[in-house]
């Protein structure tokens, strides 16, 4: 990987995905190039310099000259900026996504600065009978009443936060992805099946199906509106729970749990993970939960990725998997 040479022309650099250079070196006549994507996660255009005293000429130039990599074919650290189409020119706001840390809506981030998910029942048992803020129940994720939200919309106080949003700024599909050797996604509490306040509840639930799993075991799961999943929902004009400022579209609300390698064996833990140094802190401790103290449990950190199909905005969340030594 490198640096493209851009002290010239404009210059386009399109790569096969994995999947694709798949299908080409199969020579079957499977290859065939329907889609394509573009993205610009370099530039800052705020560079833009509309002062300059050389001209009009130079506006740009700082952007012209900004080093940009060469494309690559790995899904996940590439493209997170997308590029998207609107046909009009009267939008001053782009809609974001955002993570819905209100008490009680969402689940906040542990202390730690990540969402916590305990992968097995003793993990579970030696935090203690309550789960506290950012620790989802990754055994039982039917168990758990907390979820992960998140909201999509015009994030500004420059508009009314009553006002409708425009049906081409709003979100009906969304990409979650997810490590498949670490996690799995669940529906949120009320979808599929009702959560108990028990952490140590036996309680069954499905996990959502992905749409496929690439070859790096990144499982994308598809999830839209107006399904009976209840994954994504509208956010009512009205709502005092929203993470967005200003007009609102969909949320997309999830549960995570863990994968059967990790909840059967410590190989990807001592493969992939750390000991743990510090204590993890359940901050529910006066309710019944316990901390776990250091050096008493492995953890794995990865992310979740979300990501609008619609409006391209993405989106990338801390998550750590936790299992207790002993």
């Amino acid at each position: 990987m490198g640096f493209l040479d851009n002290s010239g022309d404009i210059i386009l650099d399109a790569v096969l995905t994995d999947t694709g250079r798949m299908r080409l070196a199969k020579g079957d006549g499977s290859f065939k190039i329907s889609k394509f994507a573009l993205a610009d996660d370099e530039i800052d255009y705020k560079l833009y310099d509309k002062n300059n005293v050389s001209g009009s000429a130079y506006y740009d130039l700082q952007i012209l000259q900004t080093p940009v990599l060469e494309a690559f074919t790995n899904n996940i650290a590439s493209m997170k900026s997308r590029l998207i189409s609107i046909g009009r020119n009267d939008i001053l706001y782009l809609p974001e996504i955002v993570l819905n840390q209100r008490v009680g809506i969402g689940s906040s981030m542990n202390a730690a600065g990540t969402f916590i998910v305990p992968v097995d029942e003793t993990t579970i048992i030696n935090l203690g009978s309550v789960l506290g803020t950012g620790i989802l129940n990754g055994y039982r994720p039917g168990a758990d009443t907390s979820k992960i939200r998140f909201d999509q919309g015009l994030n500004t106080n420059q508009l009314a936060a009553e006002a409708p949003l425009s049906d081409d700024l709003v979100e009906t599909q969304y990409i979650v992805q997810i490590d498949n050797r670490l996690g799995q996604i669940f529906p949120p509490p009320g979808a599929g099946g009702q959560a108990t306040a028990n952490a140590a509840s036996n309680v069954q639930l499905a996990a959502a199906t992905p749409s496929f799993i690439d070859d790096d075991s990144v499982a994308n799961y598809y999830f839209t509106a107006n399904t009976t999943n209840g994954f994504v929902q509208n956010i009512p004009s009205i709502s005092i729970d929203s993470a967005i400022a200003g007009p609102k579209g969909t949320q997309l609300s999830m549960r995570v749990g863990s994968s059967l390698e990790l909840r059967t064996s410590q190989y990807l833990f001592t493969t992939l993970g750390s000991l743990g140094t510090t204590t993890l802190n359940n901050d529910a401790s006066v309710d019944g939960g316990t901390n776990l103290a250091a050096g008493t449990y492995r953890f794995i950190d990865s992310t979740i990725r979300v990501s609008g199909i619609n409006t391209g905005y993405s989106i990338d969340i801390p998550i750590r998997f936790v299992k207790s030594t002993s």
